[in-house]
């Protein structure tokens, strides 16, 4: 008799085929109570050139969320483009079951669109079972954050003082982080979404900020 491991890939995805164990488990990852919890499908193509592209288990939290859990067993050299795609998709999946709303135009005339209003936050959790990518820590979450935080932790000029020690320790630490490029890890601090903002002023308060030589 052979007993499989839990990070095996295939008795990793029937143990979690059952709601109750999965259900538990991210109870316990994400510290919440969970009331209902739908399992959907694990393979999907997003296009018709587009090959199946397959995770290990994907569900829908009464709250609203949904999960992506994937077991990489094997080494891969492109694990974080592929986790990047995986977390993509499990927004993109969404658009199964979004709602369409009308929209009015000119001449009494209406358009259905996509409800967008209607996306809620995924979250993609990745089960590395034969690598650390250069980590010591147990486990590292990555999130989209305004580029101003980023460049505030590394300006090294705002650390020096004497009183901020234990900040310096700190920013060492997520420096760390953040500097971390093992299997261009750096590649989901890239990816960027820029507002530009108009104000919203007359042209001759534009004109008054016209710098003028004397």
């Amino acid at each position: 008799m052979y007993l499989a491991p839990l990070n095996y890939d295939r008795y990793f995805k029937k143990v979690f085929s059952e709601p109750k164990i999965s259900k538990r488990f991210l109870e316990d990852f994400f510290d919440i109570q969970i009331t209902e919890i739908e399992l959907m499908s694990t393979r999907h193509k997003l296009t018709d050139a587009a090959s199946g592209v397959e995770f290990d288990f994907r569900c829908k939290l009464s709250s609203g969320e949904y999960v992506i859990i994937d077991m990489q067993q094997w080494y891969k050299t492109d694990i974080i483009k592929r986790f990047y795609m995986y977390h993509s998709m499990n927004t993109v999946l969404q658009l199964e079951k979004i709602p369409d709303k009308s929209i009015d135009l000119a001449e009494d005339k209406t358009k259905e669109i996509k409800d967008y209003n209607q996306l809620v936050p995924v979250y993609t959790l990745i089960w590395l079972a034969d690598d650390n990518l250069g980590f010591e820590e147990d486990y590292v979450s990555y999130t989209m954050v305004p580029e101003t935080l980023i460049s505030f932790i590394r300006n090294k000029n705002l650390w020096k003082a004497e009183n901020v020690l234990l900040l310096l320790e700190e920013q060492a630490r997520v420096l760390k982080t953040l500097d971390n490029k093992t299997k261009k890890l750096d590649f989901l601090q890239q990816k960027q979404v820029d507002l530009r903002f108009s104000n919203e002023r007359s042209e001759e308060q534009e004109i008054q900020q016209i710098p003028t030589l004397v």
